[in-house]
């Protein structure tokens, strides 16, 4: 019954997502690394001083994070699986790791600030986003929110999923350990070009085949949705996914653009520096809060395909063996 721990942790995190009570009480994981990080990095910095030095701090610093993430969660489903039914704490433990519900929910707040304001909506995606919101027109805004779904249901979701699926939770504490660590650290500032070096790659590497498989899916999830084009997804993918500046964002970018005939990307500010990123897809950039909401159906579309998915591959697991 292991085999059926990914789609059962897909299935309720869907549904419960990480209970408001539980982190309060003891926080989430992501911010347990998040100050496991900011520990690693305020020491190392006391003792570089060269490019090279930062470079390998920043290495010994995502081990040590990464095994901080992994070690618990070896020993505790060898503890788990003692006990009849203990995987099944094994898979609630493991949707700390998936963000679906969070995802959806806070990018639909986008949607609803956007309807009642501007200004609503600047506040709303500033949450899901990092460039500078006060310089969003509205297009700006919902263009943003979308831009954030698309990217985050690869690494908030479908690589979680793909590295629970290979490696228990083992795997998908690890891969959450690495994308909030290039999240922190993995920029190409001055602070973090060489500190960040090694968390920006790895995190580059654990998200490639995820990347390009929730492009896939969402190309499959346009049969359930209504006007959505898979064609155009699957067109805009591999025309655009190579321009993003990202060896992997712009896959579910582009797909998403596609899609919905829409086009992502372009001009954003990031702490007062302008930068102009190649666009994802070739249709309209007059974005508004009806777009966002087309985007939350497609993106429910690409959960339930994953889900559907992960049950068939569960269930043949099972079957074979």
């Amino acid at each position: 019954m292991e085999a059926f721990l990914p789609p059962l942790s897909l299935a309720v995190e869907r549904w419960l997502g990480y209970p408001a009570p539980l982190l309060r009480l003891i926080g989430h994981p992501v911010m347990w690394f998040g100050r496991l990080i900011t520990l690693l990095e305020t020491a190392s910095f006391r003792r570089t001083r060269t490019a090279g030095q930062k470079r390998l701090a920043g290495i010994v610093s995502v081990v040590l994070l990464v095994a901080a993430a992994v070690l618990p969660c070896l020993l505790v489903p060898a503890i788990l699986r003692s006990f009849p039914g203990g995987w099944l704490v094994e898979m609630l433990l493991a949707t700390s790791f998936l963000a679906q519900k969070e995802l959806g929910r806070a990018v639909a707040a986008v949607a609803r600030g956007l309807r009642q304001s501007l200004a609503a909506g600047r506040e709303a995606v500033s949450h899901v986003v990092g460039r500078d919101p006060q310089v969003l027109d509205e297009a700006g805004v919902a263009g943003a929110a979308i831009e954030t779904l698309a990217e985050s249901t690869s690494d908030g979701v479908v690589a979680p999923w793909f590295w629970l699926v290979l490696f228990g939770l083992p795997g998908i504490a690890a891969y959450k350990a690495i994308n909030t660590a290039d999240s922190m650290i993995g920029h190409r500032n001055e602070r973090y070009r060489d500190y960040g070096w090694a968390a920006a790659r790895l995190d580059d590497l654990v998200n490639l085949v995820p990347a390009r498989l929730t492009a896939l899916m969402v190309v499959v999830a346009c049969f359930f949705v209504p006007n959505a084009s898979p064609g155009n997804a699957w067109k805009a993918a591999w025309r655009d996914a190579g321009k993003h500046k990202s060896p992997n964002a712009g896959w579910p970018e582009a797909a998403f653009a596609g899609a919905l005939r829409i086009s992502l990307g372009g001009p954003r500010a990031y702490d007062g520096e302008v930068v102009d990123l190649p666009a994802m897809g070739d249709g309209t950039r007059a974005l508004a809060s009806a777009h966002i909401e087309w985007a939350l159906v497609l993106y429910r579309a690409t959960l339930n395909v994953l889900l559907g998915f992960s049950a068939v591959l569960a269930l043949a697991l099972v079957i074979s063996g």
